[in-house]
């Protein structure tokens, strides 16, 4: 009895069988590897890392002057501060100054003029001027009839000029309409401050 033929076809059969699923079956390949995550893109940089914010700390503003000290005001004080005409003052250039009265402490007053913020010690002057000072001694402002003015007293130059108030104004005006109403008035005030010396006739 002869089976190598019946082998061969059982074994043939088997392997045609095995074909399709040998076909499925894939290649061995390495493992995968997982796929990149996109990178977050990154923010702009910014002006100053914390480290380096520690490294250079922000400069500080610098302190502030401190107030000067001030007595209380006299009789004397008192009464000269009341004779400064407060509010703004047109002067020169198109510049703005304002006196106020101080707001803590009674006969003195503020200049505010562009950055500067000056305490000052109304003096009524023999002459009926009134001098406002400069509690630090740096500057000096002066209130006459029809003006009133800055000045540096460490240089000796005046910083602010032809300032005037709507009081000064108006006291202008009227004398003005005075002069006008009585010109003997203003000739006799005239003669007052001249020097008393009438030019010779030329030969």
């Amino acid at each position: 009895m002869q089976f190598p033929p019946l082998r061969r076809s059982a074994a043939a059969l088997i392997l045609c069988a095995a074909l399709p699923a040998l076909a499925q079956t894939p290649h061995a390949k390495p493992a995968a590897t997982p796929a990149a995550k996109p990178v977050a893109a990154k923010p702009a940089s910014k002006p100053q890392t914390k480290s380096a914010a520690k490294a250079a700390p922000a400069t500080k503003a610098p302190p502030a002057p401190a107030e000067p000290v001030l007595t209380e005001a006299d009789e004397a004080q008192l009464v000269a501060s009341e004779r400064a005409y407060l509010g703004d003052y047109a002067c020169e250039f198109n510049q703005t100054v304002r006196i106020d009265k101080h707001p803590k402490m009674a006969g003195y007053i503020t200049v505010a003029w562009q950055k500067l913020f000056i305490t000052m010690k109304p003096v009524l002057s023999s002459t009926g001027a009134l001098r406002l000072e400069d509690v630090t001694g740096r500057t000096l402002m002066i209130q006459i009839a029809n003006k009133s003015m800055l000045l540096d007293t460490k240089i000796g130059q005046r910083v602010l000029d032809d300032c005037i108030h709507p009081e000064q104004a108006k006291l202008m005006a009227a004398a003005m309409a005075a002069k006008i109403a009585d010109p003997e008035a203003e000739a006799a005030e005239s003669a007052r401050n001249s020097l008393g010396i009438t030019p010779a006739a030329g030969k």
